[in-house]
């Protein structure tokens, strides 16, 4: 993160009890804000931005101070652990099916769409990390980003919140382009359709088996989250390498799923505490950012990203057309590639397509798993 300011502002930067409650506030609200009618157009990551966007652009918090450092330093690694104990590799290989197939040219399309939008597009000397942070999320979603900004070491927030900016409004509109594939007649013809020919109403939570998590599970998943980060980081001060810190942390927490699956399968709520910590992070990245540099750069990510998902999708339509799968299964699989394993199962509910509910929270959580270290590589390549 950026130093700290002098600023003339209502809250002032030393006020670190204030704006970590501005912060948390600011992020339930986003949580809240999209089950409401007009929140649920947009994610909580983009209501929680625009927020703290418009209480720092009003001079009534400050664009820098060290109660954000707090955050992108402890708050994000915290969060990646928490977000992946369901991460279990031999499962998701196992149960996840087609979709587990589009899913990977999917996420093939995704990096063969940033490098050729890298060449196309300028972005500046840091172009190759916003390159890398993009087919990240790409392949993840928006944990990705937070996570491969971390280990990219991409320190203007302004151009993270550009990022951010362009990345929820061309995904708003992909969402809508998804949805819209299924009744495409060209598509029709060409695809099987058995899923879209068998729906059936259906309680979610008899899919997921969604339990409801106690302090004991609460407990749990954070002192875990913590040991993690703490040899994680320790770690990667042996190896002396920047930004190393999250990607080991990664590391250990999809090992330990995978090879401890009957241990961390039994604790519940992990990933909703890691989704709250998300929301503080965007609060802190909306507070930081400047309105001149977001409407500057903004447009030329916008592009940018459309070109990487419009790659995406071409890749994916063709590996599904060449192995015969279920155009119902593309979808999903391009979804969870995008928006991770929450908007994706939804999409499967919301379609009544009950058998590939499991395969998008699969498809997503491998995104999760495996996103940051291939977008962190493609950056360092464009490099």
């Amino acid at each position: 993160m950026e130093n700290t300011l002098i600023e003339n502002t209502l809250v002032s930067a030393d006020n670190h009890w204030a704006l970590l409650a501005i912060l948390i506030t600011v992020g339930v609200f986003g949580l809240w804000a999209e089950k409401t009618k007009w929140g649920s157009k947009m994610s909580a990551f983009v209501i929680t931005v625009i927020g703290t966007f418009i209480l720092s652009n009003l001079s009534i918090i400050p664009s820098s101070a060290p109660s954000y450092d707090l955050v992108w330093s402890y708050l994000v690694p915290l969060a990646i652990p928490l977000l992946l104990f369901n991460a279990n590799l031999k499962k998701i290989i196992k149960e996840a099916g087609p979709t587990l197939l589009a899913f990977l040219f999917g996420s093939i399309g995704t990096v063969v769409g940033t490098i050729i939008a890298f060449s196309i597009i300028p972005l500046g000397d840091e172009g190759w990390k916003l390159a890398g942070i993009f087919c990240s999320t790409y392949i993840g979603g928006s944990m990705n980003y937070v996570a491969a900004a971390e280990a990219l070491q991409l320190q203007s927030t302004e151009l993270l919140v550009a990022g951010v900016a362009a990345d929820n409004l061309i995904m708003t509109l992909y969402f809508l382009v998804l949805f819209a594939l299924p009744s495409v007649k060209f598509l029709k013809r060409n695809f099987k359709t058995d899923h879209a020919e068998n729906i059936e109403e259906f309680d979610p939570d008899e899919i997921t088996d969604e339990k409801n998590f106690n302090m004991l599970d609460i407990g749990k998943a954070l002192s875990i989250s913590f040991i993690i980060c703490a040899v994680g980081f320790a770690a990667a001060d042996l190896t002396g390498i920047d930004g190393s810190g999250i990607l080991i942390i990664t590391a250990i927490i999809v090992m330990l799923a995978t090879f401890a699956h009957n241990f961390f399968g039994e604790i519940s709520g992990a990933d909703k505490i890691g989704i709250l910590l998300m929301q503080i992070f965007f609060a802190a990245i909306g507070a930081s950012a400047n309105i001149a540099v977001v409407l500057k750069v903004g447009p030329i990510l916008f592009v940018f990203a459309a070109l990487i998902l419009s790659v995406h999708l071409i890749f994916i339509l063709i590996g599904g057309k060449i192995f015969k799968l279920d155009l119902a299964e593309i979808v999903i699989a391009s979804n969870a590639n995008m928006g991770g394993p929450t908007t994706a199962a939804a999409m499967a509910v919301a379609r009544r397509w009950k058998n590939l509910v499991i395969p998008a929270i699969l498809c997503g959580t491998l995104g999760y798993a495996v996103a940051t270290f291939i977008g962190v590589a493609v950056g360092y390549w464009l490099k």
